[in-house]
Order: C-alpha cells, then sequence, then structure tokens
C-alpha cells in the first residue's frame, strides 16, 4: 500500500473493529457496509442459482445444469446493473427546477462501482457451479471475477475509510447539488479539485439554504474519494483544537489524522448566514483563536495558510463584498497569497 496515507495496520484494525463485537452496540461503519453490501451481492448470485439448476437438472438436457444455471442467473443481474448504470444516469435526468445535474457524476468512478457489484454478482452464481461439480466450466470464470475483485476491494475499502475519517456529517456526491450557482463560480469549484498544490483556499458564502454545506461536503467527498486525507470540523470544535500543540497520539482515536495533518479541511458553521444579519464571529475573532490568544501563534498560522482549506461562511444582507475582504485580508495576514484565494457566493 506505498504511497497512500492509510497504511496496512490501519485496514487490519478497521477489519478488526468492524467485524469483532455487535454492530447494534457500536454503530455501522462505511466500510462494514460496503462488505455487508457486496456480501449481499454473492448470495444473491449464488442463492438463487438453486432454481434454475433445479430445472435443469431435472430435464437432463445438460451436462453442466450449474454452470448454465450460473450463467442465466449472471446476466440477469448483468442487465439489471447495466439498467441501473445506462437508465437513469446517462438517460437525461431532470432535478430540482427542471435543470439537469449541475455538476456532472464522475462516470468513470460510477462505472467502476457497477463492474464490482457485477463481479460479487458472477462470483456468487459462479461459486455455485463450482461447488455442484461443474469445475472445469467455472475454474476461468472464477479466476476473472477474483482478479477484479481482488483490485476493487482495495481502492474501495480505502476509498470508505477516506470518506469515514474525514468525519462528515452526511455523505454527499457533489452530483447530487441542486442549488444555483453561477458559471464562473462552477470553474472556482472545479479548480479546487483538481488543484494539486497545498495552500488553496475556498471562502464560500451564502445564506441559508443556499447549499454552501452541501457543496463544501460535495467537494471533499470527491477529494476523499481520490483518497486525500480531509477533515470536516465546525468552527466551533476547531477552536479548541487550535490549542494542542501537536496531532500526535489524538486523544480521539477514532481519528487517523487531525485537522494539523489532512491535506483538505473544511470548516463549517463559521457564521450562519442570512436572515441572521449579524457575522456572531468575526475575522479578527477567528485570528484571535488561531493565534491561541498570543500575538502570533506561527505554527497554526503556517499549519492553516499551508493546506487547501474551504471556509464556510454566512454574508450579511448588504455590504457583501467588505464581508468578503475582511475574510481574504485575514487569510492574507496568516500568509495565504491572494491568489491562492477563491470565493464563491451562493444564492438561496
Amino acid at each position: 500500500m506505498k504511497g497512500e496515507n492509510i497504511n496496512y495496520k490501519d485496514v487490519l484494525n478497521q477489519l478488526k473493529s468492524d467485524l469483532i463485537g455487535k454492530d447494534s452496540y457500536r454503530g455501522v461503519t462505511l466500510t462494514y457496509s460496503w462488505m455487508a453490501n457486496q456480501f449481499g451481492h454473492f448470495s444473491l448470485g449464488f442463492i438463487p442459482s438453486f432454481l434454475p439448476f433445479h430445472f435443469l437438472k431435472n430435464s437432463g438436457d445438460y451436462e453442466s445444469p450449474a454452470f448454465v444455471s450460473a450463467m442465466i442467473v449472471f446476466f440477469i443481474w448483468l442487465i439489471f446493473e447495466l439498467c441501473n448504470f445506462f437508465g437513469p444516469l446517462l438517460l437525461v435526468k431532470k432535478l430540482k427546477n427542471n435543470k439537469k445535474y449541475v455538476f456532472e457524476p464522475e462516470w468513470k468512478n460510477i462505472a467502476f462501482d457497477t463492474l464490482t457489484d457485477i463481479s460479487f454478482f458472477g462470483l456468487g452464481a459462479f461459486s455455485f457451479s463450482y461447488l455442484m461439480g461443474d469445475a472445469m466450466e467455472t475454474i476461468l470464470v472464477l479466476v476473472i471475477f477474483l482478479s477484479i475483485i481482488s483490485f476493487s476491494t482495495k481502492y474501495w475499502f480505502l476509498t470508505k475509510m477516506y470518506q469515514s475519517y474525514a468525519n462528515y456529517p452526511f455523505q454527499f456526491r457533489l452530483s447530487q447539488w441542486h442549488f444555483t450557482i453561477n458559471d464562473t463560480d462552477k470553474e472556482k469549484v472545479f479548480d479546487f479539485i483538481q488543484n494539486e498544490n497545498q495552500s488553496k483556499h475556498l471562502l464560500v458564502f451564502g445564506s441559508k439554504r443556499s447549499g454552501k454545506t452541501s457543496l463544501s461536503i460535495g467537494i471533499a467527498n470527491e477529494l476523499s474519494i481520490k483518497h486525500k486525507t480531509c477533515m470536516y470540523t465546525s468552527s466551533t470544535k476547531l477552536y479548541s483544537q487550535f490549542f494542542e500543540e501537536t496531532s500526535k497520539n489524538p486523544i480521539n482515536k477514532n481519528f487517523l489524522w487531525t485537522w494539523r495533518d489532512s491535506e483538505v479541511l473544511v470548516i463549517d458553521d463559521i457564521n450562519p448566514g442570512a436572515p441572521i444579519v449579524e457575522d456572531l464571529v468575526s475575522a479578527s475573532t477567528f485570528l484571535r483563536f488561531i493565534d491561541t490568544h498570543r500575538v502570533s501563534n506561527k505554527v497554526n498560522r503556517k499549519t492553516l495558510s499551508s493546506k487547501n482549506v474551504i471556509w464556510i461562511l454566512g454574508n450579511e444582507l448588504s455590504n457583501e463584498e467588505s464581508v468578503e475582504n475582511v475574510w481574504v485580508s485575514m487569510l492574507n495576514a496568516i500568509g495565504v497569497p491572494s491568489d491562492r484565494i477563491e470565493v464563491i457566493n451562493l444564492k438561496s
């Protein structure tokens, strides 16, 4: 797992946590849900194969009734998955206010997910064939499915870990976002996602129900799927974390990384926005928390300025431009160049 931010030990600990104990008292993780889902796909390939096998065997017309049965069940699920992919996704799908997708889905990622599901259906169906004695016909097919699954399982299990440890309040893909945004701001979203360098800051202003939180989580989630270490936090939680001197051995063992060593940080609830007119937390107040009530906390300033950050801010009912300038000036003060700052204004 070279080059990954999650190592083999982390994966083994996650498997141990998922498989040992009862989910009725510990909750269900994304990795556990993924494994359960794929086991369900395997079972839906394996169990239904008994039905056509029963009729084919009794008919006496087939030399390998188990293999034919597996083929029938597999092709039924193959057609089902292809309909799921090409139907709701590739056909013109209209969302809220009769608009198409604001942000197009990641088709390659969805296609890979579909291939993974199909492979687990196939593995279940042809495992049935193998166990019923049609070994010669099924070994090659099983090898093909196992090869695909071995690769896809590594990717998807790691992906679910990256999503889980980002601490998002809800799971959300960018293609699910259906609020109003202009083309210029859409380009800023794409630039942030495609940016490979650090110290990119995105200020997202918006009133209540403008979609600023879901947009920010959608952006960060796309980066989690690319195996970037992301962290979602509210400003209130972050205030106390500014006082923690190091990211080593965090008190909360539920996180593999903290705000200090994450690649992407999402800071929510800095200000509520309209209809609340006042900024409950000003830029100068936020800076005092960064500095932990000192004249200047160089470690915090450098850490925050050197990473990619999405700032979820409210806006005033008037004079919005001045509010933006104040926050941009604060970022300049901690060492973020102006050309590394983008501002998005959402309208409800």
